[in-house]
């Protein structure tokens, strides 16, 4: 269970100055990605933006605190939270995402569906440390995001869209037979 924090406005001015720079260029939504990606890189804040209370996320599923919405609604601005071992669905999104962890380990497996739409193989692994960004946009979006390491982690997440007003980035949620990468 995801839980959503209302909006408030700490999300440090510079960010919000970098991201609508990018977002101002009106490219397509990969590109929008690969623009914002490269801001959030130079512009990484750490973990203190959240209280000590916020960091500590929740037991019943990792937590989502809205630090910005752009008032075009053209991308909100997100940090979240998770505890030891808390996991997404498989999912993919509305809109394009950019992310940044800022305090422990993402885990990341990447899905594509399969062409009669029966499954899901699996496509992709990473490990996101501390510092990494990344970003993608739809199609080819679909993912499931854990926390692995033996601590509380902390990402930032950049959404071309008002989620406040979505309620959520996710577009659709999969329940599929995963089919596992050769090697995994």
């Amino acid at each position: 269970m995801t839980v959503i924090s209302p909006v408030r406005t700490r999300c440090p001015a510079y960010l919000v100055s970098a991201i609508r720079s990018a977002t101002q260029q009106h490219a397509d939504w990969q590109r929008t990605a690969e623009l914002v990606a490269d801001q959030l890189r130079g512009h990484l804040p750490g973990s203190e933006i959240l209280t000590a209370a916020e960091r500590e996320g929740e037991p019943d599923g990792y937590r989502c605190h809205v630090l910005h919405v752009e008032p075009d609604g053209s991308f909100s601005v997100t940090a979240m939270v998770w505890r030891p071992g808390q996991v997404t669905p498989i999912h993919d999104h509305v809109t394009w995402c950019v992310f940044g962890v800022i305090q422990g380990i993402e885990y990341e497996e990447l899905y594509a569906l399969s062409p009669d739409g029966s499954r899901l193989d699996e496509v992709g692994r990473s490990q996101n440390d501390c510092g990494e960004v990344s970003g993608f946009a739809p199609p080819g979006d679909i993912h499931r995001v854990r926390n692995i390491g033996t601590d509380v982690a902390v990402s930032l997440h950049v959404y071309g869209a008002d989620i406040t007003r979505l309620g959520s980035s996710v577009r659709r949620s999969y329940d599929l037979p995963v089919v596992a990468r050769a090697g995994a």
